[in-house]
């Protein structure tokens, strides 16, 4: 039975997987924009949401929090000084899917997850 397993796999292991999400929303967050497969994308999704909800709040724990989660200081200070207000008024839904087409290598299905 799946009870509670809401997650994906993605084919990796656990410590992969997180570095590769973690990486993932680095690029959506200080990019924009990124090109990736679409179980990767929809896997980010919710990081990179939950982490401009956090940070529309500027506060100390805040802050911890997603310093815990990204490598580097650089998305953290880009969602605090430029999406954070940007997203003020915005309840959720930061990002959009659109769907580009099959990769022409292993014909994986390809998008484009960007910041409305």
């Amino acid at each position: 039975m799946r009870h509670r397993k809401k997650g994906t796999i993605l084919g990796r292991e656990k410590a992969p997987r997180e570095a590769l999400l973690r990486n993932l929303a680095t690029s959506v967050i200080l990019y924009e924009k990124v090109k990736t497969t679409e179980a990767k994308a929809k896997a980010v999704k919710s990081l990179v949401e939950k982490a401009i909800t956090s940070g529309k709040k500027p506060t100390i724990a805040s802050r911890r929090k997603l310093m815990s989660l990204f490598y580097t200081d650089h998305p953290v200070r880009k969602i605090f000084e430029v999406l954070g207000p940007r997203y003020q008024n915005r309840t959720g839904g930061y990002t959009r899917i659109i769907k580009i087409g099959p990769r022409k290598n292993d014909g994986a299905e390809m998008v484009q997850i960007e910041l409305v």
